[in-house]
C-alpha cells in the first residue's frame, strides 16, 4: 500500500509551503537544494519540515493539502504546534 504525505516546510523568511508526496525525504531533498530554481522554496532556504501526515487514500491527502493551504498561518501554526482545540476558532471569520 502507498503512502502519501501532505507536509508543511517553514522557509528561511518564516512563511510555510504546504505540498504534497509520496516520497517525503525525496520531495524535501529537492526542497532543500532547491532543484526547481521557480518553485517558492528556491528562493526562501533553507528550509525546514516542520509537520506532515500520512494518507493512504491518494483523494484524501490531495483534500487535506488543498484546505491546509487555504488556511491563515496562524491555523497552520496552530496545527503544527498540535493545539487542534484552536483550529475552529481560527476557521471562523473577524468582523
Amino acid at each position: 500500500m502507498k503512502t502519501y504525505y501532505v507536509y508543511i516546510l517553514e522557509c528561511a523568511d518564516k512563511t510555510f509551503y504546504t505540498g504534497i508526496t509520496s516520497n517525503i525525504t525525496e520531495r524535501f531533498e529537492s526542497h532543500q537544494s532547491g532543484t526547481y530554481k521557480d518553485s517558492y522554496t528556491s528562493k526562501r532556504r533553507p528550509v525546514e519540515l516542520i509537520f506532515y501526515c500520512e494518507f493512504t487514500n491518494p483523494n484524501m491527502a490531495i483534500e487535506t493539502e488543498k484546505k491546509i493551504k487555504k488556511w491563515s498561518q496562524a491555523k497552520k501554526q496552530a496545527l503544527i504546534d498540535g493545539e487542534y482545540d484552536k483550529l475552529p476558532n481560527l476557521a471562523k471569520k473577524k468582523f
